[in-house]
């Protein structure tokens, strides 16, 4: 009986740290059994291919592609078309290619901002110039060189090309890797447009012990509390994303005693992970709703750090606000 056809695997990296590449490799001797039913064929940071490579490919000659990343310049976007044409099956894989991520935290300035802040504001930068990166220069020797067009915008993998499921996490856990590749091999394929991860939010699968009247008077960071290891975080006026955030993960975060960020993104009821946070915080203040004044309103707000990055750190390009507006329009 002749061998059963191995699958064609690729793994392309957008806007990343690249901690999803190395992610896929804490499935540790499962990907033997990976390789057993697939062949990596694409994998700029863990095997010696070019672009020119995949470009050559027929379409969907390649069965499944986890790509890993936002979208934050021409090349991101480049390659994000070229492996939705090449595979049959496109996976938003980690945080920043299905909401953004850490890099869509980019959205609160543009292209002028950040080049701006970053080639001429720095205390370390000697630039009396103001020399910044462009897409295409011509050296003494008539050589021309180029670079991807850098973005106003970060945006997600689904706001460039149709994807058809997603791995969310920061980046995705070894079960989550494995129950995603494990349906695929298999010919289980996830329906169109399907989560790798619970319905449910964090706390439903968090065992530490929750109030049944929850009320605080006051927000902690971290550092200024000693935290109880079993009590909720919220609990203890820590902000925990875990009420806004779906389950799936473990609570890895929790149990090291941190809290959560929101790596996993909101559930499919939730209308918006930091809007749905929001209205948590205000609920659960001792404070009497008829009598909040204005300044009470003030009080608490002051209280939380960065709220722009507390509640929208993974998700703020997904959002319903996706952008802080910077004058004129942003392409």
């Amino acid at each position: 009986m002749a061998d059963k056809k191995k699958l064609k695997l690729a793994i392309c990296r957008g806007a990343t740290c690249s901690g999803c590449d190395i992610a896929v490799l804490d499935i540790h001797e499962k990907l033997l059994d990976v390789l057993e039913a697939a062949d990596i064929v694409f994998a700029p940071t863990l095997i010696d291919v070019k672009y020119k490579d995949v470009e050559a490919m027929e379409d969907n000659e390649i069965d499944v592609c986890l790509y890993h990343g936002a979208v934050r310049d021409s090349e991101n976007e480049h390659m994000a078309k070229v492996m939705r044409q090449k595979s049959k099956i496109l996976v938003a894989f980690g945080a920043c290619a299905c909401f953004g991520g850490i890099f869509g935290l980019g959205n609160v300035s543009n292209k002028e901002g950040i080049f701006e802040e970053v080639y001429k504001k720095t205390a370390s930068t000697d630039n009396p110039e103001y020399v910044t990166p462009q897409t295409k220069h011509v050296d003494k020797e008539g050589h021309e060189l180029t670079l991807p067009r850098f973005y106003d915008d970060v945006f997600t993998l689904d706001d460039k090309v149709d994807v058809d499921c997603y791995i969310p996490l920061c980046p995705p856990t070894p079960d989550q890797i494995m129950t995603a590749l494990t349906a695929i091999i298999s010919g289980n394929i996830p329906p169109k447009g399907a989560v790798i991860a619970s319905e449910k939010t964090l706390c439903s699968e968090c065992d530490r012990t929750k109030s049944t009247d929850r009320k605080i008077d006051r927000i902690y960071r971290p550092h200024e509390i000693e935290i109880d290891q079993e009590k909720c975080m919220l609990d203890q006026g820590l902000l925990c994303m875990g009420p806004a955030t779906r389950a799936g993960c473990g609570t890895i975060c929790i149990k090291a005693n941190v809290p959560c960020r929101g790596c996993n993104g909101p559930t499919k009821e939730a209308f918006d992970q930091g809007g749905n946070m929001l209205n948590l915080i205000a609920t659960i203040f001792d404070i009497e709703e008829e009598n909040l004044t204005e300044e009470d309103i003030m009080k608490i707000a002051k209280q939380i750090k960065d709220p722009l990055g507390t509640f929208y750190r993974f998700t703020l390009p997904k959002s319903m606000l996706r952008r802080v507006r910077i004058g004129g329009s942003s392409k």
